[in-house]
């Protein structure tokens, strides 16, 4: 019992000890302070120099100072404009299917935002999730979810029980046009 006690006890000491090392090693400053510095060093074949072949070499050793290359100076790169079309269509056509889901939404006093992607896709994952055969509270979670963000898209500002509302007026709508093949 006492051999346990003390090594947890070493153990514990050790930890905090190692601890306090690597907090004290850290800091927060990132950036290099100072100039590098190079050394130069000679070396000569002969064993006997003379004065005027040391002092030729050593001026000859000294690395010249040379300016940036044009990848450092040259000025910063303007964007390019986009080409027209690029990358495609920004909006996904409505089919007949998903016409009928919005319209389904307006007639039950559900405004969507934009062009209705938001809800759209909120439809097709109720058709994907029932086929699947996810409870229906999980589905629901996840409609009433997504009729916030599309309430928050179209600037609507809703509570949490009209959330609840208008998800189950989406999963009626989904069942009724959507999720029918």
């Amino acid at each position: 019992m006492r051999t346990s006690l003390a090594r947890t006890l070493s153990l514990a000491v050790l930890s905090v000890a190692a601890g306090g090392l690597l907090v004290a090693c850290g800091s927060d400053d990132s950036t290099a302070t100072g100039s590098p510095s190079t050394t130069s060093t000679t070396t000569t074949a002969a064993a006997t120099t003379t004065a005027e072949s040391t002092t030729e070499a050593s001026a000859t050793s000294s690395a010249p100072t040379t300016s940036p290359g044009d990848a450092a100076t040259a000025p910063p790169e303007q964007p390019q404009p986009v080409p027209e079309g690029f990358p495609g269509p920004t909006e996904a056509p409505v089919d007949d299917r998903g016409q009928a889901f919005l319209d389904e939404l307006e007639k039950n006093g559900v405004t969507v935002a934009g062009n209705g992607e938001i809800a759209i896709s909120t439809a097709t994952y109720i058709c994907s999730a029932q086929s699947q055969g996810v409870p229906a509270d999980e589905i629901s979670t996840f409609v009433t979810a997504n009729v916030g963000v599309e309430a928050s898209a179209s600037g609507t500002q809703m509570s949490a029980e009209q959330a609840g509302e208008a998800a189950q007026i989406y999963i009626t709508a989904a069942q009724n046009t959507l999720c029918k093949a």
